[in-house]
């Protein structure tokens, strides 16, 4: 099964790099407008593209503040469906490290190929976002 993997640098800490993934207004600022994501394992949340021609339902595994976020994705797009996403966060002298693997993956497509290129552009929104730039959604609608 091969994984997405990334890595990038962080000038913010460890809190703000969380926030970003954690919370609705931090999602939205990066990823997608059209979001709804409860702060709480066990929650739901919801990504939808393109005025929800395409929508994502993950459930969320495990929130370890500051240092790890997990969801599992519930389905839609199919090949997306029983993925892992998985964000790492740690602490290093003037910020973070962000290391984030999509996990799970039943083959190699050419959807994988076009998330990965989309995942390594996400990183550097997220990266911007935490360090008090104001990035924007990827997906306006």
């Amino acid at each position: 099964m091969p994984d997405l993997l990334h890595e990038i640098s962080v000038q913010a800490p460890p809190e703000r790099v969380y926030a970003a993934l954690t919370t609705p207004d931090g999602l939205r600022a990066w990823w997608t407008v059209d979001v709804t994501a409860e702060e709480r394992v066990g929650g739901r949340a919801r990504f939808g593209f393109n005025q929800s021609a395409t929508v994502f339902h993950m459930r969320i595994e495990e929130l370890t503040p500051f240092a790890r976020v997990i969801w599992s994705c519930q389905g839609d797009p199919d090949e997306w469906k029983d993925t892992t996403l998985t964000w790492q966060i740690a602490p290093v002298e003037g910020g973070s490290i962000l290391q984030f693997r999509h996990g799970g993956w039943r083959a190699e497509t050419r959807l994988l190929a076009i998330c990965n290129s989309s995942w390594g552009e996400l990183m550097h929104r997220i990266k911007a976002y935490a360090e008090g730039k104001n990035p924007g959604p990827h997906w306006t609608q």
